[in-house]
């Protein structure tokens, strides 16, 4: 939708054709259904939450930076607002606010929108562009942006449509697999956690012994694992190492701003609170409700243990267990699930500065079709409508 708008705004003669019955399918259900738009962090650090080929987007996002994109949205009536850890989102709280106002912007540009049409091929000339093939029905045009997305959420039309018609033109496809994608664990006391969110926890991966990453932040409990930012931010390890077939496993620090020395005292003095109480009922002030049963079990404490009675050994298994909370990760959820495909077109045969194919003229990409993914927190949108914004832009400048 942003390539079209723009290569439109630019001058170009535009038709958008969309596989889905309607637009923005995907867009709506960012964010839970509220929209994180893109993050407001400095433009200069969005390279660093792509890791590997971050440094391809620097023009995009410099062209079209996270404040021209606020200021985008704003322009269309649709204000943004910062929450923590830098994500933008609709004031509204409304992704589909977000649709509206695109829908809104092509209708400005006179954009020609068919819905419900797959093209099943691009056609070519010479070694250039030529048209497209829906069906039976050829469409001249003398370039093409493909946007078809990745290959997760297959229901939002991402089902991989974009890697077989780059393939069928000599393009390169970087094998696509999960990245932001929830994982699964073994313990069964975690299974019975479903729907527990945790805030202002550090989860750290460790294989081998050693830990190999950590975030701080916000994650879930699941019927089948773990989700949440900092879950889906570190799945991209822990996909890694599930691939070398090695055994990772996921800590949780529930008191990560607490040192051990401030949650000792911590619990000291939950202790004589709580003196005359059964163990059980000491930690009520400490964690949720549906998290002191298994946090009893692992550290080893009787429930019914009367609070002065715990002694320094078991207090010692408390801090551990409060502080290095382990699950055992079995594997990932499937691809479809994942927020984000890592894979796709091959960087090399694409040029950063106009997003259009080394290979064939006329022929531009843009979004996550192309072999770049980033972390959760706005910035895969921000890439999306960066890399729209500067195909839609040098569509218009070749014509």
């Amino acid at each position: 939708m942003m390539a079209a708008g723009q290569a439109a705004a630019a001058g170009a003669s535009v038709t958008l054709l969309e596989r889905n019955e309607r637009l923005g399918k995907k867009l709506a259900i960012t964010g839970k259904g509220r929209g994180n738009v893109t993050n407001a962090a400095d433009i200069g650090d969005f390279i660093q939450q792509f890791p590997g080929n971050g440094s391809f987007l620097y023009a995009a996002f410099y062209r079209f930076t996270n404040e021209d994109v606020r200021n985008f949205f704003l322009e269309q009536g649709v204000p943004t607002a910062v929450e923590r850890g830098g994500r933008v989102f609709p004031q509204s709280q409304r992704a589909a606010d977000l649709v509206e106002a695109m829908k809104r912007f092509l209708n400005l540009k006179n954009v020609r929108v068919q819905l419900a049409r797959r093209v099943t091929a691009i056609l070519t000339s010479e070694n250039r562009v030529s048209g497209i093939s829906c069906g039976d029905e050829q469409i001249p045009a003398d370039a093409v942006v493909l946007a078809t997305g990745g290959a997760s959420y297959p229901a939002t039309g991402s089902s991989g449509d974009g890697y077989l018609l780059a393939k069928k033109l000599g393009h390169t496809i970087v094998s696509p697999r999960a990245a932001l994608v929830p994982l699964e664990t073994a313990e069964a006391w975690g299974r019975e956690l479903v729907g527990l969110s945790l805030k202002n926890v550090t989860a750290r991966v460790k294989v081998n012994g050693k830990i190999i990453a950590e975030e701080f932040g916000e994650m879930l409990f699941t019927h089948y694992g773990l989700s949440g930012p900092i879950i889906l931010t570190l799945s991209r390890v822990v996909v890694r190492a599930l691939e070398q077939k090695q055994q990772p496993s996921v800590l949780i620090n529930l008191k990560a701003a607490l040192t051990q020395e401030q949650l000792d005292a911590r619990l000291l003095r939950d202790f004589e609170k709580y003196a005359r109480k059964q163990f059980k009922n000491s930690l009520v002030d400490l964690l949720p409700q549906r998290l002191i049963v298994p946090v009893m079990a692992l550290a080893g404490i009787p429930p019914e243990l009367p609070v002065h009675q715990v002694s320094k050994t078991q207090r010692t298994a408390l801090l551990e267990v409060l502080t290095c909370l382990p699950l055992t990760v079995t594997g990932k959820r499937p691809l479809r699930e994942a927020i984000v495909t890592a894979g796709g077109v091959s960087l090399k045969e694409v040029n950063p500065a106009t997003m259009g194919s080394k290979l064939i003229e006329g022929l531009y990409f843009a979004g996550e079709l192309l072999d770049v993914d980033g972390n959760t927190g706005g910035y895969n949108l921000q890439a999306a409508f960066s890399t729209g914004f500067l195909a839609g832009s040098s569509v218009a400048g070749k014509e």
